[in-house]
Order: structure tokens, then C-alpha cells, then sequence
């Protein structure tokens, strides 16, 4: 090797050339799964989050009984819906540019902050007296369940903004998904039976985005989305 090839030799992969290939140049450089079968997850994972959503729903409406199962499932709602969140992103809102970038951080963040929402709700409220409930919610961990509940609603606007700019996501589901959001983020103030429509009218959404995402996860996962 003479000195100016020894100059030039970067054993590394060249990060640019990953970078113009997206996700699919990386899987060129590091084979292992393939794009498409991650956004199939990401839309399994839309429909594990639907399917304890509901769950919520009946429990709330009594239609099932609260047992420790349904609490533990509760907070799994929000860990299965990041992983739809990160596949629509990855698929269709990082074509916003950096709106759609800001946007799926705060969904992230409020998705995340949400599930300790839930946390405490099901598995420390459940066990609580009323009494201690409401000491607890008149200190900093009040300004925290608000604070969670509005990010969720903000994050969740933006999101659904993020996804609607382009015209490939169908719009009946996005309609769904930013309608839920004002009863869900609101739970405290709404009836009861405000609250579980909102619980079905998400689930009804993350089903419908998770199937639209399933079926077109190969045309996803061979494109280069440009924001």
C-alpha cells in the first residue's frame, strides 16, 4: 500500500453513502432484518396497543372485571403504541422535514410520560385510599399527571399534522386518532362515557393505521422519504 492510498483507506463504512440510502443503505452495509418486516412489527404493535385499549375501555364501562391482569395490561397501551409511532415516522412523518421530526418527539416524549401516567393510575391509585389520592394529587405529582395528559394532547396534534401533510395516509384514521385525543388527555374533566369512546375511537384508529402500514410496508421499506 503506498502512502497516498494509505491517505485515502477508511476502513469504516462510508456513512454518507448509508445516509443516501436510508435505512435500506444500512441494511446493505449490516444485513439483518429486513425494513419491511420492522414496519410489520411496528404494526403489530399498533394493534397489541388497540387491543388494550379496549381492554381499558371495558373495564372502565364494567363490561369486564378489574382484576390485576387488567391493571398490569393497562400501562402496556402506551409502550405498544411507541413502536406504531417510530414505524409511521420511519415510514411517512419524516417526510414533513423538521416539523415532522419536532413532531414525532414530542409524541414520543408524551406517549413515554404517559405511560407512568399509567403506571400510577392502575397499579398505585388502584390500592390507595380516596383520601391519600387527592393529598397526592395536590402536590408535584399532580402537576405531573396534567402536565403528561397535555403534552399527550400537544403531541398528539402535531403527530397527526406530521402524517396528514403528505396525501398517502388515509384520513378517516388521523380523524379518529386526533378526536380521541381531547377526551383521553382530558379524562378527569369528561364523563365516563366520553372517556371510552375516546378509548374505542383510538383503537379503532391505530388498527386502521396499523393495517394500512402493514400492507404497504414493502413500498416503505425500498423507499428514501426526502424532507
Amino acid at each position: 500500500m503506498t502512502v497516498r492510498d494509505a491517505a485515502t483507506f477508511n476502513p469504516k463504512p462510508s456513512m454518507d453513502r448509508l445516509a443516501e440510502g436510508g435505512l435500506s443503505g444500512v441494511n446493505r452495509a449490516f444485513p439483518g432484518v429486513s425494513n419491511a418486516t420492522l414496519y410489520r412489527i411496528a404494526s403489530a404493535s399498533g394493534v397489541g396497543s388497540a387491543f388494550v385499549l379496549l381492554v381499558n375501555a371495558a373495564k372502565r364501562s364494567g363490561l369486564t372485571a378489574t382484576s390485576d391482569l387488567t391493571q398490569i395490561l393497562a400501562p402496556l397501551a402506551e409502550i405498544f403504541a411507541l413502536g406504531l409511532v417510530v414505524g409511521l415516522f420511519l415510514a411517512v412523518g419524516r417526510r414533513a422535514g423538521l416539523f415532522g421530526t419536532i413532531a414525532f418527539i414530542l409524541n414520543f416524549v408524551a406517549l413515554a410520560s404517559l405511560e407512568g401516567v399509567e403506571v400510577v393510575i392502575n397499579l398505585v391509585f388502584s390500592k390507595l385510599p380516596p383520601t391519600t389520592i387527592i393529598e397526592l394529587q395536590s402536590g408535584p405529582l399532580g402537576l405531573v399527571l396534567v402536565a403528561s395528559s397535555l403534552l399527550f394532547l400537544f403531541g398528539t396534534v402535531a403527530f397527526v399534522i406530521s402524517l396528514a401533510i403528505g396525501t398517502i395516509v388515509p384520513r378517516i384514521p388521523l380523524a379518529l386518532y386526533l378526536g380521541s385525543a381531547m377526551p383521553i388527555a382530558f379524562r378527569a374533566f369528561v364523563p365516563e362515557l366520553a372517556l371510552d369512546l375516546g378509548l374505542a375511537a383510538l383503537a379503532a384508529a391505530l388498527v386502521w393505521l396499523s393495517v394500512w402500514l402493514w400492507s404497504h410496508a414493502g413500498t416503505f421499506a425500498t423507499s428514501t422519504p426526502r424532507g
